[in-house]
């Protein structure tokens, strides 16, 4: 048995909200470069090879959410960097820009699951290293725009009271 048999192709198991957060770094990367029209920029996404396996409306809503709020988004991420927005790789800036966005107006999904789809996107899309600094900056984030949640049950008890 040779190592490869034991190992399931991790392809297989990402779920449909993965599938969408590939295929929005990949709109907004795409929007990033060219500077296309968002309904554009999905309209393509849409008809790209594997896209009926993704949660299309968490996709639409990542990239038209995203680039409408982008402005906003960057002055969270701001203060968070160790150097201009525009030295960043333009897919850890994609990554950052969607994860900022998860963050602040998709409350139902978990702070520590929108930080480990970014670590894992950076880590399949970006830079060697990139991972590691997406990491950090959404660990500085994620206090300020997740505070209860960040702080966990006993924030939320003491509040209550």
């Amino acid at each position: 048995m040779t190592d490869k048999s034991i190992h399931a192709n991790p392809n297989k198991h990402r779920t449909p909200r993965h599938r969408a957060r590939e295929f929005a770094l990949q709109g907004i990367y795409q929007w990033l470069l060219n500077a296309s029209d968002a309904r554009a920029v999905v309209a393509n996404i849409r008809n790209a090879h594997g896209f009926e396996k993704a949660d299309g409306e968490h996709f639409t809503a990542l990239v038209m959410g995203t680039i409408k709020q982008v402005e906003s988004l960057r002055e969270v991420i701001a203060p968070c960097l160790d150097r201009p927005l525009q030295d960043i790789s333009p897919v850890e800036h994609a990554v950052l820009l969607i994860a900022v966005y998860e963050l602040r107006e998709h409350p139902e999904v978990p702070y520590r699951v929108v930080i480990n789809e970014a670590v894992e996107l950076t880590k399949s899309f970006g830079g060697s290293d990139g991972h590691k600094y997406v990491n950090g900056v959404l660990d500085k984030l994620a206090p300020r725009l997740r505070a209860v949640e960040v702080a966990g049950p006993q924030a939320a008890d003491s509040e209550e009271e």
